[in-house]
């Protein structure tokens, strides 16, 4: 039997012995198609209405009336569209009326083509609606909600606008590169910075590319490619920022900085020039001597620090030197004069050195410092002494002048005289000080029985000690000038010792010792009361200025020595100005910063003083906000230099940058004070402006300007 005749016979005994005729068959299968059809219809995400050739629903599903706040009980079979329209009107999902929206509709509905529009809904929503017509006529139409999108493409183009005018208007460069290494973006910035084109590096070049094209083009004379590409890919893997200078032909130096960023990356490009040169000029004044251009007494200890902590380290000295008859000099011809002496000697002592290795200091006023590395014994040493000593006292001519200096000269030598830097310059010191008390001209090596000046030393601890309980120490007060006003604003309190036996001894005589025995805590805090008492009589808006060393503040009760005046005289904390030095800033125990910040916080004002002399001072600055910096004297002297000028000029700057009170010292000509003044500086302090003075006498000054001012 063939296999048709036999499939055919199955089926028919299959319907037979079910008993489905054919016309039932047919109306089951189109009621499951019909089910089918309906919960496709139901279960779509978009809303769905299919109308006929009279414009009347055949179906729609749930999402359809969901989508238009539409009544489920109005929503039959063979409803009308116009009436659905209405229906959507009455209820206020429409924005307008049932005939302006089948005035919409009506092209697309007698239109033979598919088509898509979109509508906004009375609330807002905007529904895309896609118009299909149907082959025996009517139509069929899908909606879909797109007002999230809509919203978040609009938010993003308008993102896309302020990004692009953040690119506009920054004043970085700015390359972006994506994960394959190429750059997408490049803002207007850039190219004015490296005066380039776009064509000059165009969208899709390599950072390797970008750079070969800036050293073909001369923008970079020096720069390893291949280093700096290996650079870029290490920041990569390891997801940090990277940031470097770049030296441009022209001159000018960027700050580059990498940041990884979704595979990528974003370079900006910062024109750093005058801020590093600014930078350069403050590290090199915290380095070296204004007045002579040498290393200072910090860098010098640098260098010494540095030579001792090497493995193998041969052996060296050390020169403690000092200028005889300068004071003749200076009282005979003037500080100018003396000055320019001084830079002659500096330059003198330069050309003695036999290598560039050697260290020639200026540690302040007349006094200078060596240190002669890589000697085979001590005869290296006195070698350069006799030379030192012949060359420095050759005469000086200047201006149809001529002047006449020695110099004395202490050595010590390592490892032999000491192994440490303090005990190095300690000797070197003493051997010094033996020398000038045999004579001029002279050199001296240390010997261990040199301590003669130590048991000197050890006579002033004891008469200090002695000293305050036998009220030996006074205060004399020197006005600070407001340069604008012209008025006084204040005094400093400076300390002096009246001792029976050594007669009035200057501060730079004794403070040192009382440092180093700690009697500098006990004379601390008398000054602080005194000088507090004293102000409490001044006029309201007068401050006073007293000097803190370091050892005060980290005694760890100076807080409490500070409130206990204030109470006790009852000044108010604001008119309270504490100087203090770098060797306070330099200690960033939590001590030092906490009892700083809670002084502050009472209102009492801080000072740096001797601003430029040390080690850091810009970074001082950063680190911990005071409310003045005050220019050291040894600046303020050298004005008539341009360079100093210029240094000055930018310490005011800074000051007026960071809301900083500057104050001058050392003011002693109206020429000085003119300058100042022009460059903006808030207050002078010196002898132009008023020698220290006893109590009594700056009160009557301070109420003479008060009686004045009434007057006026």
């Amino acid at each position: 039997m063939p296999v048709a005749h036999v499939k055919a016979g199955s089926a028919a005994a299959k319907r037979k012995a079910t008993g489905i005729g054919p016309a039932r068959r047919i109306a089951e299968e189109l009621r499951a198609q019909n089910e089918r059809f309906s919960a496709a219809v139901e279960n779509m995400s978009h809303g769905l209405c299919m109308f006929d050739a009279d414009e009347r629903m055949i179906i729609c599903n749930r999402n359809y009336i969901d989508l238009f706040r539409l009544d489920a009980r109005v929503m039959k079979p063979g409803i009308r569209f116009f009436d659905i329209l209405q229906h959507s009107v009455d209820i206020g999902i429409a924005s307008q009326s049932a005939e302006e929206l089948y005035a919409v509709r009506k092209p697309y509905i007698d239109g033979a083509n598919p088509s898509i529009y979109e509508e906004t809904l009375a609330d807002g929503r905007i529904i895309v609606i896609s118009h299909r017509p149907l082959a025996s006529g009517g139509w069929v139409s899908i909606y879909e909600d797109v007002t999230v999108q809509r919203r978040a493409e609009k938010e993003l183009k308008e993102q896309h606008r302020r990004f692009d005018a953040a690119l506009a208007n920054m004043s970085q460069g700015l390359l972006m590169y994506d994960a394959d290494g190429k750059m997408i973006v490049r803002n207007q910035r850039f190219l004015e910075l490296y005066n380039v084109s776009e064509a000059d590096i165009p969208f899709g070049t390599t950072h390797r590319d970008a750079l070969e094209r800036l050293l073909e083009l001369g923008i970079y004379t020096k720069l390893d490619v291949a280093s700096e590409v290996a650079k870029t890919e290490a920041c990569l893997q390891a997801g940090k920022m990277h940031s470097t200078y770049r030296y441009l032909s022209d001159g000018r130096t960027f700050l580059v900085v990498r940041q990884p960023m979704g595979g990528g990356w974003v370079v900006t490009f910062d024109d750093v020039t005058e801020r590093r040169r600014a930078e350069e000029r403050m590290t090199h004044l915290a380095h070296h001597d204004t007045l002579t251009n040498l290393p200072n007494r910090s860098m010098f200890r640098e260098r010494l620090d540095q030579a001792l902590s090497e493995v193998k380290i041969a052996p060296l000295a050390i020169f403690s030197l000092d200028l005889d008859r300068f004071k003749a000099v200076n009282d005979t011809f003037g500080h100018p004069a003396g000055d320019w002496l001084l830079k002659c000697v500096a330059e003198r002592l330069r050309r003695c050195l036999r290598s560039d290795k050697d260290v020639v200091a200026r540690f302040g006023g007349d006094e200078f410092a060596i240190i002669q590395f890589n000697i085979k014994a001590g005869a290296d040493a006195e070698k350069l002494a006799k030379r030192i000593v012949e060359v420095i006292g050759k005469p000086y001519r200047d201006k149809g002048r001529e002047m006449h200096v020695g110099v004395s000269l202490g050595i010590a030598l390592y490892p032999a005289d000491g192994e440490d830097a303090d005990t190095l310059l300690t000797n070197a010191d003493m051997a010094l000080y033996r020398g000038k008390s045999e004579g001029r001209n002279i050199y001296r090596f240390f010997e261990p029985g040199m301590d003669a000046m130590v048991r000197e030393r050890l006579a002033l601890e004891a008469d200090l000690e002695a000293a305050l309980p036998r009220r030996e120490f006074e205060l004399d007060y020197q006005p600070i000038l407001d340069i604008a006003s012209g008025d006084i604003v204040g005094a400093e309190a400076l300390m002096r010792w009246r001792s029976p036996s050594r007669g009035l001894v200057p501060p730079q005589d004794f403070i040192a010792a009382a440092e180093e025995t700690g009697l500098i805590v006990q004379l601390g805090d008398w000054a602080l009361r005194k000088a507090c008492g004293v102000a409490a009589g001044w006029p309201q808006d007068m401050r006073m200025a007293v000097n803190v060393s370091a050892a005060q503040i980290k005694s760890g009760g100076f807080a409490r020595s500070v409130i206990a005046a204030l109470a006790f005289s009852g000044l108010a904390a604001g008119r309270l100005e504490l100087e203090i030095t770098e060797t306070v800033m330099m200690d960033e125990s939590e001590t030092v910063l906490r009892t700083l910040g809670q002084l502050r916080g009472l209102g009492v004002r801080i000072a740096l003083d001797d601003f430029g002399t040390g080690y850091s001072s810009l970074g001082y600055l950063r680190r911990f906000p005071v409310d003045k910096i005050k220019i050291d004297r040894s600046f303020i002297h050298d004005l008539d230099n341009r360079d100093t000028a210029a240094i000055v000029r930018t310490v005011i700057g800074l000051g007026t940058e960071l809301g900083i009170t500057v104050t001058a010292e050392g003011v002693e000509t109206e020429a000085q004070l003119d300058m100042l003044r022009k460059a903006g500086c808030g207050e002078a302090q010196g002898f132009l402006i008023g020698v220290p003075a006893k109590a009594t006498e700056m009160s009557r000054l301070l109420r003479l300007q008060e009686k004045l001012r009434r007057s006026g």
